[in-house]
């Protein structure tokens, strides 16, 4: 895999996953509470990458490229009769995050709760052009 561009250096830590974590379960807690019942059981997970396998999945040739994903059945391709799935998870991933944070100086919270909330609209059955489109309308 390829190094990412290198960043302007910074004089402190990098945040890690657990503070990657914090930040999501702070964006998580802040969803109105109608929207957050459809997500309880939605789990979240920081890793450092997406792994090759995930990356050759949806076409990619830079992990620094993806900074979510969300792995599940969208709510509304579920149904009564489904056999017993898989649970849905959201993937952020901390390097391609911490990478774009770096590069657009957006607040890090922001950075996460937007990459949050975009992955939760696909739980709930959006597009990526849905999205951007809704995000578009809000910025």
């Amino acid at each position: 895999m390829p190094d990412p561009p290198r960043p302007a250096a910074r004089t402190t830590t990098p945040p890690s996953v657990v503070d990657i974590v914090a930040l999501a379960e702070r964006a998580l807690a802040a969803i109105p509470p109608g929207l957050r019942r459809h997500v309880a059981n939605v789990g979240i997970a920081v890793e450092e990458l997406p792994d090759d396998e995930t990356l050759d999945e949806l076409g990619l040739e830079s992990a620094w490229d993806l900074s979510g994903l969300y792995r599940g059945t969208p709510l509304h391709q579920r149904s009564v009769q489904d056999i017993a799935r898989g649970p849905d998870l959201i993937f952020l991933y901390r390097q391609p995050i911490l990478l774009e944070w770096i590069e657009t100086d957006v607040d890090l919270y922001r950075l996460v709760r937007n990459v949050l909330v975009h992955e939760i609209a696909h739980h709930f059955g959006f597009s990526d052009a849905e999205i951007e489109a809704l995000e578009q309308q809000t910025d």
